[in-house]
């Protein structure tokens, strides 16, 4: 609940945010697009649904969901203005959504999983809404990765309850993550301008 109401009071601001590294994302969402085509697409964390609007024309139906209803309320706001059919957005997580709406063949945690609290049982949860052949795409800052300031900074705010909960991890902690709910993984990439970008980018199949 904490998180929630965290990630709810920032949502204006997460809104009117510009993204810093446009040139990756878009390589991201390239990245993605070939396997949206026919498919039916669960997004978790998509806050105020900007990469949702971008991907769901491909996709044969697109859920967009956050843990933060500020996020959702922003996220469905937008929608009247874009005029495109099967996306949809909801408040829910992995562990709280509807059968109905664990219907996924393709799974996207953009920016997400670093933010989990139990990221074994939410990889495990995936993995078991998946059909066999199914995807999970996920990008992730690998804070343990990133300057020795960066961390420092990241502990100290969340100690004065400025930021929320983050998990530091590496490239290789999310690789073996992923092995250990049953994924097989590509090789992990990374999209970012700068060549020692900390994003691990992760397409990972449920065999």
């Amino acid at each position: 609940m904490q998180d929630a109401q965290f990630w709810s009071k920032m949502a204006p601001r997460y809104a009117r945010a510009k993204i810093s590294d446009i040139d990756g994302y878009a390589r991201s969402l390239s990245a993605i697009e070939p396997f949206l085509s026919g498919a039916h697409v669960l997004e978790l964390g998509c806050g105020t649904g900007t990469t949702a609007l971008k991907l769901a024309p491909q996709a044969q139906s697109y859920l967009g969901t956050d843990i933060a209803p500020g996020m959702i309320e922003i996220a469905r706001g937008k929608l009247p203005d874009q005029g495109i059919t099967g996306l949809s957005f909801k408040v829910g997580t992995v562990e709280t959504l509807a059968p109905e709406d664990k219907r996924a063949d393709v799974v996207l945690g953009l920016n997400y999983l670093h933010l989990l609290r139990d990221l074994p049982a939410t990889l495990s949860g995936i993995h078991a809404m998946l059909p066999k052949g199914g995807v999970f795409i996920s990008k992730t800052p690998c804070l343990a990765e990133m300057p020795f300031f960066i961390r420092w900074l990241v502990s100290v705010l969340q100690a004065v309850g400025k930021a929320p909960f983050v998990r530091l991890l590496s490239a290789a902690d999310l690789e073996q993550a992923l092995a250990q709910a049953g994924f097989e993984c590509d090789p992990t990439a990374h999209h970012g301008a700068k060549a020692n970008d900390a994003r691990a980018f992760i397409v990972a199949r449920k065999p």
